[in-house]
Protein backbone atom coordinates (compact mmCIF):
# COMPACT_ATOMS: atom_id res chain seq x y z
CA UNK A 1 0.00 0.00 0.00
CA UNK A 2 1.23 3.65 -0.50
CA UNK A 3 1.35 6.09 2.66
CA UNK A 4 0.34 9.80 2.50
CA UNK A 5 4.07 11.32 0.80
CA UNK A 6 3.31 8.56 -2.07
CA UNK A 7 0.49 9.79 -2.57
CA UNK A 8 1.03 13.22 -3.03
CA UNK A 9 4.46 12.90 -4.99
CA UNK A 10 2.88 11.62 -7.69
CA UNK A 11 4.03 14.47 -10.00
CA UNK A 12 1.14 16.58 -9.08
CA UNK A 13 -1.72 13.95 -10.86
CA UNK A 14 -4.79 14.22 -9.28
CA UNK A 15 -6.87 11.11 -8.00
CA UNK A 16 -8.83 11.25 -10.65
CA UNK A 17 -5.65 11.33 -13.43
CA UNK A 18 -4.46 8.23 -11.90
CA UNK A 19 -7.72 6.42 -11.95
CA UNK A 20 -8.18 7.47 -15.36
CA UNK A 21 -4.38 5.75 -15.99
CA UNK A 22 -4.79 2.71 -14.23
CA UNK A 23 -8.55 1.83 -14.93
CA UNK A 24 -7.29 -1.07 -17.65
CA UNK A 25 -5.96 -3.01 -13.95
CA UNK A 26 -8.64 -2.43 -12.21
CA UNK A 27 -10.94 -5.54 -11.21
CA UNK A 28 -14.86 -5.31 -12.67
CA UNK A 29 -15.78 -4.17 -9.21
CA UNK A 30 -13.36 -1.69 -8.92
CA UNK A 31 -14.17 -0.11 -12.20
CA UNK A 32 -17.94 -0.12 -11.16
CA UNK A 33 -16.38 2.94 -8.44
CA UNK A 34 -14.04 4.14 -9.99
CA UNK A 35 -16.87 4.86 -12.96
CA UNK A 36 -18.94 6.17 -10.33
CA UNK A 37 -16.77 8.29 -8.80
CA UNK A 38 -15.56 9.97 -12.27
CA UNK A 39 -19.03 10.28 -13.45
CA UNK A 40 -19.51 13.14 -10.36
CA UNK A 41 -15.65 13.86 -9.14
CA UNK A 42 -14.98 14.50 -6.52
CA UNK A 43 -18.11 14.83 -5.12
CA UNK A 44 -19.60 11.03 -5.35
CA UNK A 45 -16.48 9.83 -3.28
CA UNK A 46 -17.46 12.84 -0.45
CA UNK A 47 -20.43 10.71 0.45
CA UNK A 48 -20.63 7.84 3.22
CA UNK A 49 -19.12 4.75 2.41
CA UNK A 50 -22.68 3.04 2.18
CA UNK A 51 -23.87 6.11 -0.15
CA UNK A 52 -20.81 5.84 -2.45
CA UNK A 53 -21.43 1.76 -2.45
CA UNK A 54 -24.83 1.75 -2.92
CA UNK A 55 -24.43 3.87 -5.94
CA UNK A 56 -21.74 1.61 -7.64
CA UNK A 57 -23.67 -0.88 -6.81
CA UNK A 58 -21.03 -2.51 -4.67
CA UNK A 59 -20.63 -3.48 -1.31
CA UNK A 60 -19.85 -1.51 1.38
CA UNK A 61 -16.55 -3.21 1.96
CA UNK A 62 -15.75 -3.39 -1.81
CA UNK A 63 -16.01 0.28 -1.62
CA UNK A 64 -13.23 -0.03 0.99
CA UNK A 65 -11.12 -2.11 -0.84
CA UNK A 66 -11.20 0.32 -3.94
CA UNK A 67 -9.94 2.91 -1.60
CA UNK A 68 -7.25 1.05 -0.33
CA UNK A 69 -6.16 0.08 -4.32
CA UNK A 70 -5.82 3.58 -4.59
CA UNK A 71 -3.07 3.81 -1.65
CA UNK A 72 -5.23 5.51 1.31
CA UNK A 73 -5.47 3.95 4.37
CA UNK A 74 -9.15 4.45 4.81
CA UNK A 75 -12.46 6.39 3.89
CA UNK A 76 -11.37 9.30 6.12
CA UNK A 77 -8.20 9.68 4.36
CA UNK A 78 -9.39 9.11 0.76
CA UNK A 79 -12.55 12.04 1.48
CA UNK A 80 -9.44 13.86 2.85
CA UNK A 81 -7.30 14.19 -0.35
CA UNK A 82 -10.26 14.57 -2.68
CA UNK A 83 -11.45 18.13 0.15
CA UNK A 84 -7.87 19.19 -0.68
CA UNK A 85 -8.25 18.86 -4.24
CA UNK A 86 -11.75 20.25 -4.04
CA UNK A 87 -10.31 23.74 -2.49
CA UNK A 88 -7.76 23.91 -5.22
CA UNK A 89 -9.84 24.37 -7.83
CA UNK A 90 -12.16 26.63 -6.45
CA UNK A 91 -9.46 28.85 -5.72
CA UNK A 92 -9.62 32.34 -7.52
CA UNK A 93 -6.61 34.57 -8.25
CA UNK A 94 -6.99 36.55 -4.85
CA UNK A 95 -7.17 33.37 -3.15
CA UNK A 96 -3.78 32.36 -4.16
CA UNK A 97 -0.35 33.94 -2.49
CA UNK A 98 0.58 37.67 -3.01
CA UNK A 99 3.33 38.19 -4.99
CA UNK A 100 6.55 38.13 -2.73
CA UNK A 101 9.27 40.75 -3.09
CA UNK A 102 10.13 42.44 -6.21
CA UNK A 103 12.91 40.92 -7.02
CA UNK A 104 14.42 41.68 -10.69
CA UNK A 105 12.87 40.54 -14.01
CA UNK A 106 15.54 37.71 -15.04
CA UNK A 107 14.69 35.82 -11.78
CA UNK A 108 11.07 36.08 -12.04
CA UNK A 109 11.28 35.58 -16.29
CA UNK A 110 12.95 32.59 -15.79
CA UNK A 111 10.99 30.92 -12.78
CA UNK A 112 7.80 31.63 -14.53
CA UNK A 113 9.58 29.54 -17.05
CA UNK A 114 10.84 26.85 -15.15
CA UNK A 115 7.32 26.22 -13.64
CA UNK A 116 6.03 26.50 -17.14
CA UNK A 117 8.01 23.70 -18.52
CA UNK A 118 6.78 21.65 -15.55
CA UNK A 119 3.65 22.02 -16.71
CA UNK A 120 4.23 21.09 -20.28
CA UNK A 121 6.04 18.05 -19.10
CA UNK A 122 3.51 16.95 -16.54
CA UNK A 123 0.73 17.84 -19.12
CA UNK A 124 2.37 15.04 -21.76
CA UNK A 125 2.75 12.33 -19.11
CA UNK A 126 0.05 12.46 -17.42
CA UNK A 127 -2.24 11.36 -20.33
CA UNK A 128 -2.78 8.64 -21.62
CA UNK A 129 -1.79 8.09 -25.20
CA UNK A 130 -4.56 6.26 -26.05
CA UNK A 131 -6.85 9.20 -25.22
CA UNK A 132 -5.25 11.22 -27.12
CA UNK A 133 -5.00 9.30 -30.00
CA UNK A 134 -8.81 8.74 -29.79
CA UNK A 135 -9.82 12.63 -29.91
CA UNK A 136 -7.23 12.96 -32.93
CA UNK A 137 -9.42 9.62 -34.45
CA UNK A 138 -13.07 11.58 -33.56
CA UNK A 139 -11.87 15.04 -34.63
CA UNK A 140 -10.10 13.63 -38.31
CA UNK A 141 -13.48 11.83 -39.00
CA UNK A 142 -15.28 13.83 -42.27
CA UNK A 143 -18.52 12.79 -41.49
CA UNK A 144 -18.35 14.50 -38.18
CA UNK A 145 -18.73 18.55 -37.56
CA UNK A 146 -16.77 20.17 -35.32
CA UNK A 147 -17.63 23.16 -32.31
CA UNK A 148 -15.27 24.94 -30.14
CA UNK A 149 -16.23 26.64 -27.10
CA UNK A 150 -14.71 27.51 -24.09
CA UNK A 151 -15.01 30.61 -21.21
CA UNK A 152 -14.07 34.05 -20.55
CA UNK A 153 -10.29 33.88 -20.89
CA UNK A 154 -10.44 29.67 -22.58
CA UNK A 155 -12.47 30.98 -25.15
CA UNK A 156 -9.53 32.48 -26.86
CA UNK A 157 -7.88 28.89 -27.02
CA UNK A 158 -10.57 27.54 -28.38
CA UNK A 159 -11.25 30.25 -30.99
CA UNK A 160 -7.43 29.95 -31.74
CA UNK A 161 -8.13 26.11 -31.86
CA UNK A 162 -11.00 26.53 -34.42
CA UNK A 163 -8.94 28.88 -36.98
CA UNK A 164 -6.39 26.08 -37.17
CA UNK A 165 -8.85 23.13 -37.75
CA UNK A 166 -11.04 24.85 -40.33
CA UNK A 167 -8.27 25.18 -42.62
CA UNK A 168 -7.78 21.77 -42.12
CA UNK A 169 -11.02 20.34 -42.53
CA UNK A 170 -14.46 21.06 -43.53
CA UNK A 171 -17.49 21.53 -41.09
CA UNK A 172 -15.76 23.67 -38.22
CA UNK A 173 -16.68 26.55 -36.49
CA UNK A 174 -17.11 28.39 -33.08
CA UNK A 175 -19.80 28.58 -30.66
CA UNK A 176 -19.99 31.10 -27.94
CA UNK A 177 -20.54 30.47 -24.81
CA UNK A 178 -23.14 33.06 -23.78
CA UNK A 179 -26.61 31.83 -23.35
CA UNK A 180 -28.04 34.11 -25.48
CA UNK A 181 -25.71 33.10 -28.16
CA UNK A 182 -25.85 29.61 -28.21
CA UNK A 183 -29.26 28.40 -27.28
CA UNK A 184 -30.38 28.75 -30.69
CA UNK A 185 -27.59 26.88 -32.15
CA UNK A 186 -28.85 23.90 -30.61
CA UNK A 187 -31.33 23.22 -32.54
CA UNK A 188 -28.52 21.95 -34.97
CA UNK A 189 -26.47 19.80 -32.78
CA UNK A 190 -27.05 16.11 -33.08
CA UNK A 191 -25.36 12.74 -33.16
CA UNK A 192 -22.88 13.66 -36.05
CA UNK A 193 -21.47 16.70 -34.54
CA UNK A 194 -18.61 17.12 -31.68
CA UNK A 195 -17.99 20.29 -28.86
CA UNK A 196 -15.13 20.41 -28.16
CA UNK A 197 -15.02 22.19 -24.28
CA UNK A 198 -12.06 24.55 -22.80
CA UNK A 199 -12.46 24.94 -19.52
CA UNK A 200 -10.51 25.63 -15.91
CA UNK A 201 -10.98 26.60 -13.20
CA UNK A 202 -13.27 28.70 -12.00
CA UNK A 203 -15.61 26.62 -14.54
CA UNK A 204 -18.09 28.65 -15.79
CA UNK A 205 -21.92 27.96 -15.68
CA UNK A 206 -22.55 28.83 -19.13
CA UNK A 207 -20.03 26.68 -20.72
CA UNK A 208 -21.18 23.99 -18.45
CA UNK A 209 -25.01 24.44 -19.36
CA UNK A 210 -23.99 24.39 -23.21
CA UNK A 211 -22.05 21.51 -22.74
CA UNK A 212 -24.30 19.37 -21.26
CA UNK A 213 -27.21 20.62 -23.61
CA UNK A 214 -25.21 19.77 -26.96
CA UNK A 215 -24.56 15.72 -24.75
CA UNK A 216 -28.38 15.55 -24.41
CA UNK A 217 -28.92 16.29 -27.95
CA UNK A 218 -26.62 13.12 -28.60
CA UNK A 219 -23.25 15.63 -29.48
CA UNK A 220 -19.62 13.78 -28.61
CA UNK A 221 -18.09 16.19 -25.60
CA UNK A 222 -14.96 16.37 -25.77
CA UNK A 223 -12.94 18.26 -23.04
CA UNK A 224 -10.00 20.49 -22.30
CA UNK A 225 -9.50 21.19 -18.60
CA UNK A 226 -6.96 21.28 -15.44
CA UNK A 227 -5.82 18.40 -13.57
CA UNK A 228 -8.96 19.14 -11.05
CA UNK A 229 -11.59 18.85 -14.07
CA UNK A 230 -13.99 20.82 -14.74
CA UNK A 231 -17.66 19.65 -14.04
CA UNK A 232 -18.12 19.14 -17.72
CA UNK A 233 -15.87 16.00 -17.20
CA UNK A 234 -19.34 14.13 -16.44
CA UNK A 235 -20.49 13.74 -19.67
CA UNK A 236 -17.52 13.73 -21.63
CA UNK A 237 -16.75 10.80 -24.24
CA UNK A 238 -13.10 12.10 -23.50
CA UNK A 239 -10.74 14.22 -21.18
CA UNK A 240 -7.47 15.99 -21.74
CA UNK A 241 -6.51 17.49 -18.42
CA UNK A 242 -3.08 20.06 -18.23
CA UNK A 243 -1.31 21.18 -15.92
CA UNK A 244 -1.90 25.05 -15.02
CA UNK A 245 -0.35 26.31 -11.80
CA UNK A 246 2.46 28.65 -11.99
CA UNK A 247 4.20 31.27 -9.65
CA UNK A 248 1.48 33.69 -10.34
CA UNK A 249 -2.08 34.37 -9.15
CA UNK A 250 -3.19 33.26 -12.54
CA UNK A 251 -3.47 30.18 -13.62
CA UNK A 252 -0.75 29.08 -16.72
CA UNK A 253 -2.99 28.56 -20.36
CA UNK A 254 0.16 27.03 -21.87
CA UNK A 255 -0.34 23.54 -21.02
CA UNK A 256 -3.97 24.04 -22.91
CA UNK A 257 -2.19 25.18 -26.08
CA UNK A 258 0.07 22.41 -26.31
CA UNK A 259 -3.04 19.82 -26.45
CA UNK A 260 -4.84 22.12 -29.16
CA UNK A 261 -2.04 22.51 -30.92
CA UNK A 262 -0.56 18.62 -30.59
CA UNK A 263 -4.00 18.32 -31.82
CA UNK A 264 -4.12 20.13 -35.08
CA UNK A 265 -0.63 18.58 -35.92
CA UNK A 266 -1.27 14.96 -35.56
CA UNK A 267 -5.02 15.80 -37.41
CA UNK A 268 -3.24 17.60 -39.79
CA UNK A 269 -1.01 14.79 -40.60
CA UNK A 270 -3.89 12.44 -40.65
CA UNK A 271 -5.70 14.10 -42.99
CA UNK A 272 -2.80 15.48 -45.26
CA UNK A 273 -4.42 14.11 -48.45
CA UNK A 274 -7.57 16.23 -48.20
CA UNK A 275 -5.55 18.82 -45.79
CA UNK A 276 -3.07 20.08 -48.51
CA UNK A 277 -5.32 21.32 -51.18
CA UNK A 278 -7.62 23.01 -48.47
CA UNK A 279 -4.09 24.72 -47.37
CA UNK A 280 -3.06 25.95 -51.05
CA UNK A 281 -6.41 26.90 -52.03
CA UNK A 282 -6.32 29.51 -48.74
CA UNK A 283 -2.57 30.54 -49.51
CA UNK A 284 -4.00 30.72 -53.26
CA UNK A 285 -6.84 33.50 -52.28
CA UNK A 286 -4.17 34.85 -49.77
CA UNK A 287 -1.65 35.72 -52.73
CA UNK A 288 -4.72 36.69 -54.77
CA UNK A 289 -6.19 39.59 -51.87
CA UNK A 290 -1.82 40.89 -51.77
CA UNK A 291 -2.14 41.11 -55.90
CA UNK A 292 -6.04 43.10 -55.59
CA UNK A 293 -4.04 45.07 -52.52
Amino acid sequence: MRNESTIHSAASLTLADRIRQEMETFTPTEKRAAHVLLSHYPFAGLETVAEFASRAGISAPSALRFVNRLGFGGFPEFQRHLREELEARLLSPLAKAGPSGTGQAAPDLAAFAEATIGNLRATVENIAPAEFEAVVALLSDPRRRIHFTGGRFTGALARYAESHFRIVRSHVDYIDGQPVLWRDRMIEIGRRDVLVVFDIRRYQEDVIALSETAARQGATVVLLTDPWLSPVARIARHVLPAHITAPSNWDSSAGLLLLAEALVGAVTRRLWETAKPRMEAVERLRDQGRSEN
